[in-house]
């Protein structure tokens, strides 16, 4: 099959591509800058300079195809400049799925995010739940309006799949979450908040999640392919039974967001994890949800936290001369 990919140099488009090329497809990749994919290229990818964020610089790469991953977004928490979510998330999705149309591609698998139902107060959500309030960041609120922009394409007949992960994590990683694990390596994560939690999948099972839902995948669903539900503490007490690295202290989440609210006004000055939003995120939210359906229909099955988790605090460790 002949499949194109948008955020192929990014952490999951990157692995996905890798996988598509290892299986014997054909892969196409709208890339910013060909000379830093390099990697992509030695994979045989064929790529083609262009962004989401402009339509007909996608239209060559698309053309012809037998499916499309759209995979590029923008996630930036406590980002001081957020326009990239406007631009990247909700525009460039409607790009990529008018192309999509126009060029009557018959399947298509979107990247969507559990973050679209923002804090589920500890509920485990399915594909069923529906969040309608005021979103937590700018990332939540985008990604949850383009979420939207594709429900719209598959009512009008565009056939698309929409995925859902949670958070993502393995070597490679160029996220907060890798900054979280270098600094808990180092000794520079003190505390961590109570109740936080999240669903943890490596990004190879992701990618994998990607592909099942483009081969097995119902027309106009949603599926979950987040991994399983463990909060902060329990995921760095693990790190520190791997590692034996001190773990973080718990602190109560409440004391995390009344500090959101305290470095409000310093926003301006401080890295992107520990300005207001930043905290304010982490501070006893769960982003979780079920994947029972995945697991059902697709037959996804991603590895356990304590597998793939020992596999990247050593790669980490390797790169900072620690092994």
């Amino acid at each position: 099959m002949k499949y194109f990919i948008t955020g192929a140099t990014g952490f999951i488009g990157g692995i996905l591509a890798k996988q598509l090329r290892a299986a014997g497809h054909e892969v196409h990749a709208s890339v910013r800058s060909p000379e830093k994919a390099k990697e992509l290229h030695e994979a045989g990818v064929r790529l083609f300079v262009g962004d989401v964020t402009e339509k007909e610089s996608m239209r060559q790469a698309m053309t012809g195809v037998d499916g499309v991953y759209h995979v590029a977004g923008w996630y930036k928490i406590g980002a001081k400049d957020k326009s990239g979510g406007e631009r990247v998330n909700i525009q460039g999705t409607r790009n990529v799925l008018e192309l999509m149309q126009e060029l009557k591609i018959s399947n298509g698998v979107y990247t969507s995010t559990l973050a679209v139902n923002s804090d589920t107060h500890g509920k485990l959500v399915d594909e069923t739940h529906h969040f309608t309030g005021q979103h937590l960041s700018e990332y939540d609120r985008t990604k949850a309006a383009a979420h939207g922009i594709a429900n719209e394409f598959i009512a009008n007949g565009l056939p698309l799949v929409i995925v859902m992960p949670g958070l993502v994590y393995g070597p490679g990683d160029t996220s907060s979450v890798r900054t979280s694990v270098l600094d808990f390596l180092q000794g520079k994560l003190p505390m961590l908040p109570s109740q936080t939690a999240l669903c943890w999948a490596h990004v190879e099972d992701i990618a994998r999640g990607h592909i099942l839902a483009m081969e097995k995948g119902k027309t106009g669903d949603s599926y979950i392919i987040a991994g399983e539900v463990r909060t902060l503490a329990e995921a760095y007490k693990l790190a520190s039974q791997v590692t034996g690295k001190r773990a973080p202290m718990t602190i109560p989440w409440q004391a995390m967001k009344a500090l959101s609210v305290l470095v409000k006004p310093f926003d301006s000055m401080l890295p992107d994890s520990y300005t207001s939003e930043g905290l304010r995120i982490i501070a006893g939210t769960t982003y979780i949800g079920d994947n029972s359906k995945a697991k059902r229909e697709l037959g996804y099955n991603p590895r356990p936290l304590r597998e793939g988790w020992k596999e990247t605090l050593e790669h980490e460790m390797n790169l900072l001369g620690m092994k």
